[in-house]
């Protein structure tokens, strides 16, 4: 049970031109936002937002560590950053990328000083982000790792069903946790990221937050190749022979339950993941379609290897839907839900 006044689960709204703010408001008009969440955006336009809308939603204004009392009607309690520009929906301003940073800088160090127990990220747009001269800028996942000042983090999406099974192997058919070795890489800088030392890392870290965030006692990991075929013996690349065999080959010697490398044009089926508990795929694109087929919308994106609790929605900005009141909110529920539960189980490992 938390305890009274717990730390609120804090929600950065996102690209303000995109569908996190609605979502968000989405949730709030039918009380579907979890006790004590705490949105971190700019007010007024989260109000126009809700009037455009017609979201009969109250937005109230408070700060970090205030205690809100229990609302009698829908509300939306909001952590104030103050937009550069006016937002208008579908349309990106790249003067707004520096508040989209600074919605995300609050919920950092609220869950560092303990006034939050878990950040939801809305998505963000990148392409603006770089546009507005943040040089280098890949995504939520490598931003945050900087922030928090750790060296390495690790990129999973899970679906519904996966996140809350703590049953070892597949489930059915839509149950899956997918994590990556490399992120947000142009397909061509891809193989020259996947080194021995990387995959080890990667996995280790993977591992351990299947054991400590998930439950699951004794892990079982399955390793996708970076080539068709998983090299065919090395004549369709030598990736799996020089790199990832080895490092595989180390991990069981340190007690590892870690099979691979496999071609991921076949690992992806309920026989060969009937055994496996996560699949851990080379580049972004050869894992997240996978999984995003078989649950987009009812999954959730974590961060693994943080100090603090992340997930973030399976989707992006949505840039054609948003001011409609048409988008899902199904994925942004599902990382609330997620949020609270990873925060609640950290807690209690800490006591």
């Amino acid at each position: 049970m938390k305890p009274a006044h717990a730390p609120p689960v804090v929600i950065t709204t996102g690209e303000p031109a995109g569908i996190g703010p609605e979502l968000v408001l989405m949730l709030a008009a039918r009380g579907a936002l979890p006790s004590g969440a705490v949105a971190i955006g700019d007010p007024g336009m989260l109000r126009q937002r809700a009037e455009a809308l017609s979201l009969k939603v109250a937005i109230v204004e408070a700060t970090p560590g205030q205690v809100l009392p229990e609302p009698e009607a829908p509300t939306l309690p909001v952590w104030p950053v103050a937009l550069k520009a006016p937002a208008v929906p579908g349309t990106l301003n790249p003067a707004n990328s520096q508040y989209v940073l600074e919605t995300l800088a609050l919920a950092v160090d609220a869950c560092r000083s303990g006034q939050a127990a878990a950040m939801v990220t809305a998505p963000l747009h990148k392409g603006v982000i770089i546009e507005a001269g943040v040089a280098g800028f890949t995504g939520h996942t490598e931003w945050l790792r900087d922030a928090c000042g750790v060296d390495e983090v690790v990129m999973m999406l899970a679906t519904d069903n996966a996140l809350h099974a703590q049953a070892p192997g597949w489930q059915g058919s839509g149950d899956l946790r997918v994590a990556l070795v490399t992120t947000h890489l142009p397909l061509r800088e891809v193989a020259e990221a996947i080194t021995h030392e990387r995959v080890i890392r990667i996995s280790r870290l993977l591992e351990a937050d299947l054991r400590h965030q998930f439950g699951l006692e004794s892990p079982r990991i399955a390793v996708c190749g970076l080539n068709p075929h998983a090299g065919e013996d090395g004549h369709l690349g030598r990736e799996e022979l020089d790199i990832i065999i080895p490092a595989l080959d180390k991990l069981r010697q340190e007690g590892m339950a870690i099979s691979g490398p496999f071609p991921a044009d076949t690992l992806f089926t309920p026989r060969h993941l009937a055994d496996v508990d996560a699949v851990l795929a080379m580049y972004h694109d050869q894992g997240l379609a996978v999984l995003k087929y078989a649950g987009f919308g009812q999954a959730a994106n974590i961060t693994l290897g943080l100090p603090l609790v992340r997930t973030s929605v399976d989707h992006g900005t949505a840039l054609t839907l948003a001011g409609k009141g048409v988008a899902d909110a199904g994925s942004l529920q599902v990382a609330l839900s997620l949020a609270r539960r990873l925060a609640d189980q950290r807690n209690a490992a800490r006591r």
